[in-house]
């Protein structure tokens, strides 16, 4: 048995050393471009078929890559596994993480994972991947957003922001000013990436993606299963609500209640001190 992990940046394959361990299966690597998934399945089923497992960091471009091509590899695919009980059975949360279903697999397999789930150690080194295959989509646009700031699937201090923040400009103003205060990534509610004042890659949730960092600080965010589902392995939840009755405030260790535009701006100043 034999592993290939797929990864789409370099950030997913450091962290895939935990999945790769947990698994116990010799591994390669590669780095896919950024292309969309028909453009490189054929080709990619084609270097598949000598493994007996394709694996890849759960995320919003994974589910799509990987869903298609476990199709046209005709072989059972394991979603948002956080454990390995053996190279041929995965544990996973359904029910919005409320439970843990145990999953067994026959034959060749694809597999997400979320790297929350399994301890930190060194990942892989990957190579890149080319392919030429034509494809039936086409882009009409593709944004870059370089800011410097901590990836958010793997970094320590998470800040998140929800829906009282109304444009982008408030968002990366407030949340991103605070956030950059402690060197933290940013995150935001599916309610802030739906109405358009954060990007998709910054959506936190069970269909987002997943954080478990030592800190993750919920400013504006009411707590809804959808969201709570990716953050419940943070360390420490600090929530920041007008609510005091917000749900948030029944999962976080620590709860303060009062306007965000208030409360971030006081914390900024203290940490200044």
């Amino acid at each position: 048995m034999k592993l290939l992990l797929i990864a789409f940046n370099q950030s997913d394959a450091d962290q895939s050393g935990g999945f790769i361990q947990a698994l116990g299966l010799e591994a390669d690597a590669i780095i896919l471009p950024s292309q969309p998934a028909d453009a490189f399945a054929a080709s990619l089923a084609e270097k598949a078929s000598g493994y007996t497992h394709i694996a890849a960091v759960s995320s919003m471009q994974s589910k799509d890559a990987m869903a298609y091509l476990a199709g046209v590899l005709d072989c059972a695919m394991v979603t948002d596994a956080i454990g390995v009980v053996s190279p041929s059975s995965f544990k996973r949360p359904i029910f919005a993480g409320s439970m843990i279903a145990t999953v067994e697999t026959e034959g060749q397999v694809v597999i997400t994972f979320r790297p929350s789930g399994f301890a930190k150690v060194d990942g892989v080194a990957a190579a890149a991947f080319d392919t030429t295959s034509p494809s039936k989509a086409i882009v009409t646009n593709e944004a870059k957003r370089g800011t410097g700031r901590p990836d958010l699937g793997s970094a320590k201090i998470v800040v998140s922001g929800g829906r009282p923040l109304k444009t982008a400009d408030q968002f990366e103003a407030v949340i991103g000013g605070f956030a950059d205060s402690m060197g933290a990534a940013v995150g935001a509610t599916r309610a802030a990436v739906d109405s358009g004042i954060a990007p998709n890659e910054l959506q936190v949730g069970q269909t987002g993606k997943v954080v478990a960092p030592d800190l993750y600080i919920a400013a504006g965010i009411s707590g809804s299963t959808q969201h709570m589902a990716g953050i419940k392995d943070s360390k420490l939840i600090v929530a920041i609500n007008t609510d005091a009755n917000a749900p948030i405030f029944e999962a976080a260790d620590l709860g303060l209640v009062g306007d965000l535009y208030q409360v971030l701006p006081e914390l900024q100043n203290l940490l200044k001190q």
